[in-house]
């Protein structure tokens, strides 16, 4: 057995042919779980090479494979068994694939003719047409790696029989990303971008590869190399380090862990936060956040400790002692803010409040500026400067979150906003910010403007587009502006409305046929205004299960409800402008409303236009069960049972490529097993349960992976029965 560290170039030049067995695991690798995070890295360690070509990079590692050599006659092509790793290696070589073919459109010939050799066998080598490929995939995935992979470039990914299929959608991702980025600064920098890439993903990226001999016992490794063990987390390895510099220092160590680190040992700090579709402790993660904040270098959560090695011996230039009052002082700033976000009613201050809100948007990722803002070591910032970066900084990320844009590239944008803090006046900060946001231009940059902004609310369907938390939390923002909390004023109430605990209701339920009669024949428009913002308020729960699917006037009506029960300004103000109906033409109207007062809650600085409004509504993405157990959330084999007691003698098996198997019948989806199952159709992700003692359907399994990835997917089913509004 050799164990050796290999880059791209050094595993994939030679002649060989690394097969996946027959009946392997199929192909599940998806884009939010590791297309995306795969480009990033590239991508990361490419803008490296960019800005410094001369220096020495570190490499970035993609993990470990485990290959078997094949015996062969002297001669013939190497071909090897993918015993572990069968996923990476397929993705790497579609990676590869696809970025050969958009440098060539870029006419980056030289660097395109330098990834070709690591995706083709030269033709001398061939004896049969796969040996071409340098990967071969599993039998079930044959096809559309064959047909993706030799397509002739550029590849019309519509035109593919196969274009439905997870390779061909990677290997489009992988097109899509590699020509946005090379074409990101203009054509005069396409060239010198696509030799950082090329670089990048053939030299600085690595991975152990552990090739057994042909007569080794592969499978007693694999069980070996996955068995599992304690990981240290980042935190762990900084308080080593830490300790031992202080103790060869000399200094008191037990003082100093007693007075600067003990903290960090109790529950606020080891307990588990998601970071994207990770979980780590809240430790790690502030670590994190400081190295960030103290750089203003954009620092993934694998490079944590490396990072931090490195700002001690190269950057901070202080004795460890003081290092460590700093990492003590800068927690509990980061502590107080993130407490401050959790008051779920009363009083909250602004910083509390901007805490609350961008929570919702994945405020981790902000949480860096925020501590070089507060910094004790800066100059004070004014506290109306201040106020005026968290609305700027809160708009701008409130209104990417309704337009839906892309989060991607928001850590190596905060990276950069610490970066100009150094170098900015910090008495005039929140306007530097400001012009700073609005002077980006990048798709996933940018700051949507009015125009946009109105447009995208008054088509939106909300309800379906929108995460559950942060459509309540807009709600809540408009509640509070009518209750006057606005410019920087204080509502006269005094109170904001509680945060995180109504209940958000369609004013014309969903339900509606019994009681809401069409006014034409076009159900398929009410089916869609429904789920915009203008049919949507808050409830408390106990009110909304009284009169969630009632009709609106009469006894037990909606409006009756709403007009004996509820406190809510936005509710008087719905009450107010809808009259004695409620109907098509007002949830337009009221759409138009809510959408006009967003842009009045969250502002743009004067006459700001962004030319980013879109013509046409992206669709979205969907989730399938093979993202589900990609993710982790199912397990192949496992047992689906109906939800209904009538049907829950047929239970369904669930398979590894996401296909559900019903009395020895493999169905494409949890759809076609159910209607199997029911005998009319229906929706699957309602009708299942995955564990029947709590009663929890692959529809909550299938909405917390929407939540976590942050999936732009329709969190819907037409025929669900389980559809109340949620609470």
């Amino acid at each position: 057995m050799e164990t050796q560290v290999r880059t791209p170039q050094m595993v994939f030049m030679q002649p060989q042919r690394l097969g996946g067995p027959l009946f392997q695991r199929p192909y599940v690798w998806n884009q939010e779980t590791q297309w995306e995070p795969l480009w990033e890295d590239v991508k990361r360690v490419a803008e490296r090479v960019l800005a410094h070509p001369s220096d020495k990079h570190q490499p970035h590692f993609l993990g470990a494979v485990v290959l078997q050599q094949m015996p062969n006659q002297a001669g013939l092509m190497q071909q090897r068994t993918i015993i572990d790793g069968q996923q990476r290696l397929t993705t790497l070589q579609l990676l590869l694939d696809a970025l050969s073919a958009e440098l060539t459109a870029a006419e980056a010939l030289p660097s395109a003719a330098r990834i070709e050799p690591l995706v083709s066998n030269a033709e001398p080598f061939c004896s049969q047409p796969e040996d071409r490929f340098k990967v071969w995939p599993t039998n079930r995935d044959r096809p559309a790696f064959n047909e993706v992979m030799g397509a002739i470039a550029p590849v019309d990914h519509e035109a593919l029989k196969s274009r439905n299929e997870r390779m061909t959608q990677a290997h489009r991702f992988f097109c899509e990303q590699s020509r946005e980025w090379l074409n990101e600064k203009g054509s005069e920098m396409v060239q010198a971008r696509a030799i950082a890439m090329e670089r990048s993903v053939r030299e600085l990226v690595q991975l152990v590869v552990i090739d057994l001999a042909a007569d080794e016992n592969a499978q007693e490794i694999f069980e070996t190399l996955n068995a599992r063990g304690a990981q240290l987390t980042a935190a762990d390895l900084i308080k080593n380090l830490i300790f031992q510099r202080l103790l060869e220092s000399g200094a008191d160590v037990e003082n100093a862990y007693q007075k600067y680190w003990k903290d960090f040992e109790t529950g606020f700090w080891e307990a588990e936060i998601s970071v994207g579709r990770f979980r780590y402790p809240r430790s790690s993660v502030f670590l994190n956040h400081w190295l960030v904040a103290q750089t203003g270098e954009e620092v993934v959560a694998r490079e944590v400790f490396d990072r931090f090695k490195r700002f001690v011996d190269h950057d901070a230039r202080l004795p460890m002692q003081h290092l460590l009052k700093q990492i003590h002082e800068a927690a509990g700033i980061y502590r107080t803010f993130t407490e401050a976000a959790f008051k779920e009613g009363g009083s909250i201050d602004r910083l509390g409040l901007f805490g609350y809100r961008t929570g919702v948007l994945e405020s981790e990722v902000i949480k860096p500026l925020i501590l070089a803002l507060l910094d004790p070591r800066g100059a004070p910032v004014p506290a109306a400067q201040l106020l005026k970066a968290l609305d700027v900084i809160e708009s701008w990320m409130v209104r990417r979150a309704l337009v839906r844009a892309t989060a991607k590239g928001y850590n190596q944008l905060i990276a950069e906003l610490v970066s100009q803090l150094g170098k900015w006046d910090r008495s005039a900060v929140g306007d530097r910010i400001e012009s700073f946001l609005a002077g980006q231009t990048a798709e996933s940059r940018y700051w949507p403007d009015d125009a946009e902004l109105v447009q995208e609310i008054t088509d939106l369907q909300a309800y379906r587009r929108l995460r559950r938390g942060r459509l309540r939390m807009v709600l809540e923002a408009i509640e509070d502006h009518l209750r006057g909390w606005h410019n920087g004023k204080q509502g006269l109430g005094g109170e904001r409305v509680a945060r995180g605990k109504l209940a958000i209701e369609h004013v014309m339920p969903r339900k509606w046929q019994q009681h809401w009669p069409p006014q034409d024949s076009d159900e398929e428009e009410r089916e869609r205004l429904i789920h915009t913002l203008g049919n949507l308020t808050l409830l408390t729960g106990k009110l909304n299960s009284t009169v969630s699917n009632g009709p609106w006037s009469g006894t037990n009506s909606k409006r009756m409800g709403l007009e004996g029960h509820d406190v809510l300004l936005v509710n008087r103000d719905l009450l107010k402008k809808a009259g004695a109906k409620w109907d098509n033409d007002t949830i337009r109207r009221r759409t138009q409303e809510l959408a006009s007062l967003l842009a009045e809650i969250w502002v743009v600085p004067p006459d700001h236009r962004s030319g980013f409004a879109r013509a046409r509504r992206r669709p979205g993405r969907n989730v399938d069960l093979a993202d589900l157990i990609n993710a982790g959330l199912l397990q192949p084999g496992m047992s689906l049972v109906p939800k209904r007691k009538k049907f829950s003698h047929r239970v369904a098996t669930l398979l590894a490529d996401g296909r559900v198997e019903v009395d020895g019948e493999a169905f494409a989806n949890a759809r076609e097993a159910a209607t199997a199952i029911y005998g009319k159709k229906t929706g699957g992700w309602w009708f299942f349960l995955t564990d029947p003692a709590s009663g929890r359907t692959l529809r909550a399994v299938r909405r917390d992976y929407i939540e976590a990835m942050a999936v732009d997917s329709d969190d819907d089913e037409q025929g669900d029965e389980d559809d109340d509004d949620e609470t």
